[in-house]
């Protein structure tokens, strides 16, 4: 299957997925409110340091090592890796589970607020199945298998949204909503677990000796783990700091943890939408632009990445006027919530930084550059917490926004420079240049449309028509300045040629 068809299918598996997940999170939001979200998202967030100690770094560095493995066609080395894998994850997450239910009384002291403490422990309960997982859908990953990966992915979701409409909505118990929802997820964990671990093993995988790859897997591993566990540390730090700087700025216990459940789980949802088309673009080319690294093949390497990030300015673009015209429309439709889409209007230009830094993040890792990403994370995130300390105060909630912004600024640009120094050059300036002088004529039209429709219809047909008048004006852009060959893209996603290995 060619590479354009494949990204194709992933990227509709990935859209279906964060659809739902979107779908999923309105019906969290009317049920249990921006304070219950709060709560949900805060033990969430805790638990995600967990899971991210134990496998984070594990699957992209074990895919990149399943593509040195192909490359040089070694099989036994695939198996040997994958092994290795599940060992060092076991390692952790199995003796992590029991120190802390058995510490449950003082590790429950870090939550302020005891619902988040026993949401967790559900959360908790699944640790190191879905730790495993992770590292089998990494061998999916690195063995190209990504119409498995993509599936199991999807059905998961499916289960966690099945179960919480459930629980929460059909099913009465005595259960408190929050942990209902905690509940859901538990079972789409087990669940992926369970598919993912009979068609791994269906499909010829194996666990051997896991010589010879341990402690090279674990040295590898330990940079991005180190990135993304610090990336959880911070967003668990940053839900108790928060609250904590807004209650000191004047606000009460219960508006604090609105404003944050406001922010993490109704406008980030919404502002992540790219993240599911940008995941797709790196899963189909990192395995690709790996196994081109470790063959020397310089130029391939240097048009990977200039697909890649191309690829991601223009869904950025897409969408940034859109966010611009509709953002406050979107809150009150979605989560019958004003102040959320107010932010996500005045965040609808984070959107580029956030991903460029999305996609060259997993491109720098999968060009062996692990330790430069941690570093730059680390630049982004100390910006983000001088804002969520200092700002408070004068911004509200505007604060948690501005830091984020700074931190994909910062992070965007340092990661650019780093690819230009990998890959010799970057040859998306002209691209870039283009991208602004289609999209930002089409934001006015998108502007002027609303307010215009405003004056003479109603709410909901006004903003309709607005999206209309946008997609319309992308259309005329996109076949004006010719960003994007239509013709090309329906030849290449038809054509015949077939990738090795690829299902």
């Amino acid at each position: 299957m060619n590479l354009y068809r494949t990204a194709a299918i992933v990227t509709l598996f990935s859209a279906l997925e964060h659809g739902l997940g979107f779908l999923y999170r309105i019906i969290l939001s009317r049920t249990l409110g921006s304070e219950g979200l709060g709560v949900y998202q805060v033990a969430l967030t805790v638990f995600a340091v967990f899971l991210t100690i134990c496998s984070s770094g594990l699957p992209i560095t074990l895919s990149r090592v399943i593509s040195k493995h192909r490359a040089k066609k070694y099989k036994r080395g695939e198996h040997a890796a994958t092994t290795a894998a599940v060992l060092i994850t076991l390692s952790v997450s199995v003796p992590l589970t029991v120190l802390l239910f058995v510490c449950r009384t003082s590790f429950s002291a870090v939550f302020s607020d005891k619902r988040c403490a026993d949401l967790f422990y559900i959360f908790l309960i699944g640790l190191s199945f879905t730790s495993v997982y992770a590292i089998i859908r990494g061998s999916f990953w690195g063995n190209k298998r990504f119409f498995a990966y993509s599936l199991i992915e999807l059905i998961e979701e499916i289960v966690m949204i099945v179960m919480g409409v459930l629980l929460l909505i059909v099913l009465p118990t005595g259960a408190a909503d929050v942990n209902k929802a905690g509940i859901a997820v538990l079972i789409s964990y087990l669940c992926s677990f369970s598919i993912a671990s009979v068609y791994f093993f269906a499909r010829g995988g194996r666990l051997t000796s896991p010589k010879g790859e341990l402690l090279p897997l674990l040295k590898a591993s330990l940079p991005v783990t180190a990135m993304r566990t610090t990336s959880s540390l911070m967003s668990s730090l940053i839900s108790v700091l928060f609250p904590m700087r807004l209650m000191a700025a004047g606000s009460s216990s219960a508006r604090a943890m609105s404003e944050y459940g406001v922010v993490y789980g109704m406008v980030m949802p919404v502002l992540m939408i790219p993240s599911s088309l940008i995941g797709s673009i790196a899963l189909v080319l990192v395995p690709e632009l790996s196994e081109s690294f470790y063959r020397g093949e310089r130029e391939k390497v240097s048009a990977l990445v200039e697909k890649a990030l191309n690829a991601t300015l223009l869904i950025a673009c897409m969408l940034i006027p859109f966010f611009l015209a509709c953002g406050e429309g979107v809150g009150v439709m979605l989560y019958s919530n004003a102040e959320s889409g107010k932010i996500i209007e005045k965040s609808a230009l984070m959107l580029l930084p956030m991903s460029i830094t999305m996609i060259s993040t997993s491109l720098l890792n999968s060009l062996g550059c692990e330790k430069q990403t941690l570093g730059i994370f680390t630049l982004g995130s100390f910006a983000m917490l001088l804002s969520v300390w200092f700002l408070p105060r004068y911004l509200g909630s505007g604060a948690l926004v501005f830091g984020m912004g700074c931190d994909y600024v910062l992070c965007a640009v340092c990661s650019l420079l780093l690819l230009r120094k990998k890959t010799g050059k970057l040859r998306s300036g002209r691209y870039v240049l283009k991208l602004l002088a289609a999209f930002v004529p089409v934001s006015a039209v998108c502007i002027l449309a609303k307010v215009l429709l405003m004056r003479y219809l109603s709410y909901l047909p006004a903003l309709v028509l607005t999206v209309f008048v946008g997609m319309g004006s992308e259309i005329a852009a996109l076949k004006l300045l010719k960003l994007l060959d239509f013709r090309a893209l329906i030849s290449r996603f038809f054509g015949r040629r077939k990738e090795a290995g690829t299902e």
